[in-house]
């Protein structure tokens, strides 16, 4: 299936139902008066979160989204019925602007999550309302309120914990399918991969993590050239990025030159991507002796003067990948715990 991940829908909320006005006509009640009932609401649209589905391709073939009408009111003070609201299911991660795309509304991040995208009218207010002591028998009752309505732009950002980054044919399809039970197009030419691959990585029995898989970039993708600009918002959720470097490419651009060319094209898409922890690790070590693998990375970490974690690895192989899948769920728990602390300092203070 392709992958869809932005999508414009029409929404409308359903019409308050009307006002009745009513007088109490009964046998042997000399003075009814007034017995209108209210109108009901109108429905509402709800998105809901399904972990299920991971592309809105849904909403090519239906946009437009209406909440049932209230029912108005009836006499002998019988409220009208409210309308039934609407849910429209959508992947986590659906992130809701208004038309333009510049004002964000919501986003959906949990399963069964409710967000409400359009509000019912409310019912009108039936006679029985608007009687006083000076006005016993009042004809009037108001009109339902018109629901809400909206054009929603959708986007998708998918939601894992790491992101891969690097040029065509670092190697990150090969990583994932490696780690993972993920299984992405593989092969020895650059785009294989031309959508998002999401795989779960299990650590140990009770542990695991997303990692996400994003089309290649190439030197000015922050700019729009080719795919991979398009899913560059889907490392802004991650957790934790890795930078996969090909230790032997097959160009004549230097290892140590391609981890700044990258990381420039992060800056220059989202300055907070270049402040996200980012890891670098070396990929097709099999293809160079132990050694000589040994030295490249070394001379490329000291050129860059680089400070976080790095790794070597080959996906082939395997050697390196249980190691830096143990030390990313060590570094996620770190984060987890952080987080909680962080949390408990927000609860403390006043």
């Amino acid at each position: 299936m392709k992958f869809v991940d932005e999508a414009s829908i029409h929404v409308t909320a359903g019409k308050g139902g009307d006002g009745s006005s009513s007088f109490r006509r009964e046998k042997y009640i000399q003075y009814g008066g007034p017995d209108g009932g209210d109108g009901g609401q109108g429905g509402s649209v709800y998105l809901e979160g399904d972990s299920g589905l991971n592309t809105l391709v849904d909403f090519r073939h239906r946009r437009i989204y209406k909440a049932q009408n209230g029912v108005a009111g009836k006499g002998q003070e019988k409220y009208g019925k409210k309308g039934e609201d609407i849910y429209i299911r959508v992947p986590l991660g659906t992130v809701v602007t208004d038309e333009s795309g510049q004002v964000a509304l919501g986003d959906v991040t949990e399963h069964e999550q409710h967000l409400l995208v359009a509000r019912g009218g409310r019912g009108g207010l039936g006679n029985v309302h608007f009687k006083s002591s000076t006005n016993r028998a009042p004809r009037k009752s108001t009109p339902g309120e018109v629901g809400e309505d909206f054009q929603l732009h959708l986007e998708l950002k998918v939601l894992a914990d790491i992101g891969l980054l690097g040029f065509p044919n670092a190697g990150k399809s090969t990583l994932i399918s490696t780690v993972s039970a993920a299984r992405p197009k593989v092969a020895d030419y650059p785009f294989t991969t031309l959508y998002p691959n999401l795989g779960v990585v299990r650590v140990g029995f009770d542990s695991s993590f997303v990692i996400a898989d994003v089309p290649g970039l190439i030197e000015g993708a922050a700019e729009g050239a080719g795919l991979g600009v398009q899913f560059l918002k889907h490392l802004q959720r991650t957790r934790l990025l890795l930078h996969l470097v090909d230790i032997a490419p097959l160009d004549e651009m230097p290892p140590a030159e391609a981890v700044r060319k990258l990381e420039q094209e992060l800056i220059s898409f989202d300055a907070s991507l270049g402040e996200k922890p980012r890891w670098l690790v070396f990929t097709k070590t099999d293809v160079l002796g132990e050694q000589e693998a040994k030295d490249i990375a070394d001379e490329v970490v000291r050129v860059l003067d680089w400070k976080s974690p790095w790794f070597m690895i080959s996906s082939v192989t395997r050697s390196g990948t249980d190691e830096l899948v143990q030390s990313i769920g060590r570094a996620l728990d770190e984060m987890a715990e952080l987080e909680a602390e962080q949390q408990k300092t927000w609860d403390i203070e006043p």
